[in-house]
């Protein structure tokens, strides 16, 4: 499972030497009180590390390098305890290669009305110490994560937290290595396509083809005794159908799929691959088409995408890391089909196989099912309804030049009605604004078939990322009004074409 406690964010508090040698120790011990909450607190997925005092341009230059060449600092988060002048951070903030989050807070969160001197109001004047540091982050047009609001209080953790998901989401994604087993897309699909040069450049994604028989090869290699050890599992987890279990007419099959997942499992461990893509036009050597085992890896952390969607397998890694110790799962998922009962629309979510058990309202059935497309022996899966809840679809698409990054809120309800015949796991939601205002924004914006899905992830978080990897982010919610949206496509559109 995914683990974020390995990472850091560095806490920089700016001063000046003005104030004297006391007033700096006050400072100090200051900015380790609120660091030292803020990394005990239980509320950030990471390490908080405070950092001496910054004084003067080079030392604020030098932690800013430091910064850039520690593998375990994924941002940083700044504070002007006194007043810090801003031309000493020119330097340091030009060269900063981690995200970067302004935090407007002070030590103390009320005034002591009967005490206040002129002493403790130059000690204590992050009031405006934190304008002159957000003009000097606004002239250098920087892409920043402003936080106001006292440094305990739940709404300033929230956003704190929210931001550290997506530094760790971007810290994934700028070392990320993708596999395509068979190294194609599905044919003529527009889509699912894509520049992944530009995408190594602007992401830092390395996406790469295989060829199956590679695979093939490692699932041959699969012991015996790993595929009895795996089928303990199977059964230790989920409810095995008749035909699956011990001495059922189908547990061949099961050990073919089990004998899959470990040798995908190897592949991607070994090649320190975080995602992965299939397609089942090309399955050449495979005995079944690996259902089974892409369920089961994305809800080890691996991301993935069907029909070689490189993109979304991506996306779904990331996401996985920005979730990582909150409940509600994420997965690939597809809008499916449509319930158009008037005024209770609904949208089935799906997919052939490959829906992550992570966000499984109960405990999945284990099943074996004929499967028409790709031509091979019946394939393992597990079947399950996802469970209820605020929800997210996010998708990136290309759009020609630059990315583009689409997240619908949506609300996740349980099913109605029993679906006996439709042997795949799945998940049914109502989008928001609305099922034709949400269907319309989505089309507008190019929105792909393929998501990521998520009741772990909040909108907010992906946003956040969008604005670190410097990508248009499009937000349908509640609050999306169509005119507005189409003037905001407009606007971007505009924006790229006289930028270029």
């Amino acid at each position: 499972m995914i683990e974020l406690k390995q990472q850091e964010v560095w806490f920089l508090t700016g001063s000046q030497h003005l104030y004297g040698e006391a007033a700096l120790a006050t400072v100090a011990a200051d900015s380790r009180k609120i660091a030292g909450f803020l990394d005990t607190s239980g509320k950030l997925p990471v390490r908080v590390v405070c950092k001496p005092t910054l004084t003067d341009p080079e030392a604020i230059m030098n932690v800013c390098l430091e910064a850039n060449a520690s593998p375990a600092c994924v941002g940083v988060i700044t504070w002007m305890h006194t007043f810090s002048p801003a031309k000493m951070w020119i330097a340091g903030l030009t060269r900063l290669q981690k995200p970067l989050a302004h935090l407007h807070t002070q030590t103390e969160r009320e005034l002591p009305w009967d005490k206040i001197d002129m002493d403790f109001m130059n000690l204590n004047q992050s009031a405006h110490g934190d304008r002159e540091f957000g003009f000097i982050g606004a002239r250098l047009r920087l892409d920043r994560k402003i936080i106001v609001g006292y440094w305990k209080d739940e709404d300033v953790l929230a956003k704190l937290d929210s931001w550290v998901r997506a530094a760790c989401g971007l810290a994934e994604s700028r070392r990320l290595k993708i596999v395509r087993f068979g190294g194609m897309n599905m044919r003529e699909v527009a889509v699912t396509g894509g520049d992944r040069v530009e995408a190594q450049i602007q992401f830092g994604w390395s996406v790469n083809g295989y060829p199956v028989g590679d695979l093939v090869g490692r699932i041959a290699d699969v012991g015996e005794s790993e595929v009895d050890a795996q089928l303990a599992e199977y059964e230790e987890k989920y409810s095995l159908v008749p035909a699956l279990r011990k001495g059922g007419d189908r547990r061949a099959l099961l050990r073919d799929a089990a004998r899959q997942e470990i040798g995908m499992r190897g592949f991607l461990r070994d090649g320190r691959f975080g995602a992965f893509t299939t397609t089942f036009e090309d399955l050449h050597g495979l005995k079944q088409l690996p259902g089974l085992a892409c369920q089961r890896l994305m809800a080890e952390g691996y991301g993935f995408g069907a029909e070689g969607d490189w993109k979304t397998a991506a996306l779904i890694r990331i996401m996985k890391v920005m979730s990582a110790g909150l409940p509600g799962g994420v997965s690939f998922m597809e809008d499916y089909t449509y319930h158009l009962a008037k005024g209770g629309e609904l949208v089935l979510g799906a997919h052939m196989l490959e829906v992550c058990p992570s966000i499984a309202a109960g405990k999945p059935s284990l099943e074996i099912h004929p499967l028409d497309i790709g031509g091979k022996a019946d394939p393992c899966r597990l079947v399950f309804e996802a469970a209820a809840g605020p929800a997210v679809n996010a998708t990136l698409v290309d759009m020609g030049g630059r990315m583009r990054l689409i997240v619908n809120e949506l609300d996740v309800v349980q099913p109605g009605h029993a679906m006996p015949h439709l042997p795949v796991a799945r998940a049914i939601w109502t989008p928001r604004p609305s099922f034709k205002e949400s269907c319309e924004a989505w089309i507008l914006a190019g929105g792909a078939h393929h998501a990521g899905f998520s009741r772990a992830v909040p909108p907010q978080v992906l946003e956040d990322f969008a604005a670190m990897v410097g990508i248009e982010c499009i937000h349908i919610g509640k609050g999306t009004q169509l005119p507005a949206l189409k003037n905001e496509l407009r606007w971007n559109d505009l924006a790229y074409r006289l930028a270029r």
